[in-house]
């Protein structure tokens, strides 16, 4: 090996100290930029912990109301879950109805019950991206942290799900961005709105739930229930006493469109 002299070693210090002070400010940089910058990124989407997102097939960033297959159908979309009381109830009177729905779950929710995220699924019922927190406020957040609500909540439920895809995204009390769609739709979950809201959350009672359904239902097709979040048995109730209603009017349920 070729001995450096001593105004050689001097330089090769320097030099390392140079791209040592470099590596720090550069590492800086990127670690500031991540934070702050408001901007989606044009790379892969990741997850909070950095993994990058399964590739999944673009699906398009507006929000979704129209039913599959159109005509005079409706459908059912149910929020805020799974929770261990309520939702086997709800699955219990849409399995009764022969309806199926859409259940926007919230991501640590479906992790603590996996098994009824299964049993939504083998039900027929198609799964939502209801993000981790539940932040109806996440419209004035950080893109990155909209990124983090949302693809960690997506990965939570599709590995309760045993695989089974999260084909929609719902924003917490519709605070929708432009971000959220496209971090979303990049992922193949369809933004979702509503057109009737029942304020079942609110708990009016049976009787008004289902007079807000028939009142609103010419505003749209999409209709919300919850199946979390509170004491739910008004909800149970009035899905009993609405999907015959519906049937009775002609209407069929049917999924919302994703492409």
């Amino acid at each position: 090996m070729r001995r450096l002299t001593a105004p050689g070693r001097r330089a090769a210090v320097a030099l390392a100290s140079a791209a040592a002070l470099t590596g720090i400010l550069v590492g800086g940089y990127v670690w500031d930029t991540e934070v702050k910058d408001d901007k989606p990124s044009s790379g892969p989407e990741t997850s909070s912990q950095g993994r990058p997102a399964p590739p999944r097939q673009p699906v398009p960033e507006s929000i979704a109301h129209a039913p599959e297959g159109g005509g005079k159908a409706v459908t059912i979309t149910i929020d805020d879950g799974p929770d261990p009381t309520w939702t086997p109830r709800v699955l219990d009177v849409l399995e009764a109805n022969d309806v199926r729905a859409v259940f926007c779950m919230v991501g640590p929710a479906a992790q603590a019950h996996p098994e009824l995220v299964r049993k939504v699924v083998a039900a027929g019922h198609r799964l939502c991206d209801h993000t981790m927190d539940h932040d109806v406020t996440m419209d004035t957040k950080p893109v990155a942290y909209q990124r983090q609500q949302i693809l960690d909540a997506q990965r939570l439920i599709e590995a309760a799900a045993g695989g089974a895809k999260v084909e929609y995204y719902r924003a917490p009390g519709g605070a929708f961005t432009p971000d959220s769609r496209k971090i979303a739709a990049a992922q193949g979950m369809r933004p979702l709105g509503w057109n009737v809201d029942t304020k079942d959350f609110e708990l009016p009672g049976t009787d008004q739930i289902v007079r807000t359904i028939k009142e609103q239902l010419r505003r749209g097709p999409t209709i919300l229930f919850h199946d979390g979040g509170g004491e739910r048995a008004q909800t149970v109730e009035a899905l009993r006493q609405v999907l015959p209603w519906l049937h009775d009017q002609g209407y069929r349920t049917a999924f919302p469109v994703i492409r």
